[in-house]
């Protein structure tokens, strides 16, 4: 995809720019340099498609406070040290705010180092009914 910049220098007129696939052009004329830059945000968590049916059934449930996300957590306890939370909650100060595919989103800063990278998955079956966390 070509990517274009329009630029003026020094009061000239504008000058159309392409930048190649590599993002790196160089003016040959004003010996000036350009890069493009994308950014990656990561979301700390993720939600299988599954899980995403199943909230959002929750929310759409008669009564819900809609005010509420769906808070995404730890708490000490279990065999390892640690339980995983998954729940509807409003935002605390401590909190920071991520969207999944349209699903607002908190978890408590702290509990980042712990949750990143994780996988929230709908399981539906015989022996096993309910979210499960995969990491």
């Amino acid at each position: 995809m070509e990517k274009v910049l329009g630029v003026n220098f020094l009061g000239n007129t504008a000058a159309k720019i392409s930048f190649p696939e590599n993002g790196i052009f160089v003016y040959p004329e004003k010996n000036i340099y350009f890069c493009c830059m994308e950014t990656t945000i990561t979301l700390p968590v993720t939600l299988t498609s599954g899980a995403m049916v199943e909230i959002r059934k929750l929310m759409a449930a008669d009564g819900f406070d809609t005010t509420q996300k769906l808070r995404v957590g730890v708490k000490g306890g279990g065999c390892s040290g640690m339980t995983y939370v998954l729940g509807f909650d409003h935002k605390e100060e401590a909190d920071q705010e991520f969207d999944i595919n349209g699903i607002a989103c908190i978890m408590n800063k702290a509990h980042e180092m712990y949750l990143l990278g994780m996988q929230v998955d709908w399981q539906d079956g015989l022996n096993n009914r309910g979210f499960t966390f995969k990491n």
